[in-house]
């Protein structure tokens, strides 16, 4: 997709950190030992531009879901600030919250947990109508018949169980009762990494349908780069809680500017046997984020990691065409320059 580069942004994130307080063992609290912190987010500055889709991209671990969780204000943050329309959320209150609640709707990952398994579809669909009287009781039915038609599923669906739909159906369930609310941002966690992939495509290809018919603002979380390649405009890749790269979908995927996006695009599985690569893409574990690594946090599994590395931690930086990476080796990923020069780390 060709990223929307001159729509307004709708919601920024400002230097957002979310640290979760481990429990302490009694031993601990015996010897005096400090609390040890979780450190999901370090600081994540990016913004979501009106009617775009942003993809959010990562490992297992790496804090994709609760960025998603605190744009939504399930998760209050340590410190920074999301901010929707001029407004800081962590401002909002009473008729102001339910307002912002009803223009933020989030699509969780579970298909069998997010829906109350006693509560037919009418059910659901029709709480959602009338918490945020999105409609005169009496008009509510021939929504419900809409938001169905929407995402494509029969009228009779309305008066079933969840258990009596497949994976597939039950998250357009959860679409529809996102939509049911009009909302102007759609956060997609994760939205189909439970479903076959024969009905991946199905899910994804709705959604494309519906952001363009609605205008719909996306926030794309997910682990599949293919998928996020096929939806989003620009991409956000993160590394242990922070924005490690960000820029127009296909510059991202083509010349990636960052070594660990460089992996992840190497990890990805080929449909040609013929290109598949049988060398490691990325060496050694994900570090905790109980202890993070000093400077750059990748430089324990970075093949190019030299001094600098370990000591500074890189911010995010441009070359003038919106494409930022956080990485000392500028020109990495560049096609137009040489392989900038720098000491490799000596392996102990």
């Amino acid at each position: 997709m060709t990223a929307i580069t001159t729509a307004p942004s709708i919601l920024r994130i400002d230097d957002l950190v979310v640290r979760f307080a481990m429990a302490r063992a009694w031993t601990d609290r015996l010897t005096g030992k400090p609390q040890r912190v979780v450190h999901a987010l370090n600081g994540i500055t990016l913004d979501l531009r009106r009617g775009e889709t942003l993809g959010i991209v990562g490992e297992s671990g790496c804090g994709k879901s609760t960025l998603a969780r605190a744009i939504v204000r399930l998760i209050d943050p340590s410190a920074g600030r999301v901010v929707f329309d001029g407004i800081d959320i962590a401002t909002l209150h009473g008729s102001d919250r339910r307002a912002f609640n009803r223009r933020v709707q989030m699509v969780f990952q579970d298909p069998y947990g997010s829906l109350n398994p006693r509560m037919t579809v009418r059910q659901v669909l029709t709480e959602a109508l009338s918490v945020h009287r999105m409609r005169p009781s009496a008009d509510i039915p021939a929504r419900v018949a809409e938001l169905l038609d929407l995402v494509r599923l029969p009228t009779d669906a309305a008066d079933r169980l969840p258990h009596e739909f497949s994976g597939g159906q039950r998250q357009r369930i959860g679409i529809a009762r996102a939509l049911a609310v009009e909302p102007d941002i759609l956060v997609a966690d994760e939205l189909v990494s439970a479903l076959d992939v024969s009905v991946q495509a199905q899910v994804v290809n709705l959604l494309l349908e519906l952001q363009n018919r609605l205008n719909l603002t996306v926030l794309f979380v997910a682990h599949d780069l293919r998928l996020v390649r096929h939806f989003s405009h620009r991409v956000a890749v993160m590394y242990l809680g922070a924005v490690v790269e960000i820029g127009d979908a296909e510059a991202v995927f083509s010349a990636p500017r960052h070594p660990y996006t460089r992996a992840l695009i190497d990890a990805a599985p080929e449909m040609d046997p013929g290109r598949r690569s049988r060398a490691p893409a990325v060496r050694g574990e994900l570090p905790s984020p109980v202890n993070l690594p000093s400077g750059c946090a990748f430089h324990t599994r970075c093949p190019h990691a030299f001094d600098r590395c370990i000591t500074e931690r890189p911010v995010l930086t441009t070359r003038g065409d919106g494409h930022l990476a956080a990485c000392h080796l500028s020109a990495f990923g560049d096609p137009a320059a040489s392989s900038e020069a720098a000491p490799t780390r000596s392996e102990p």
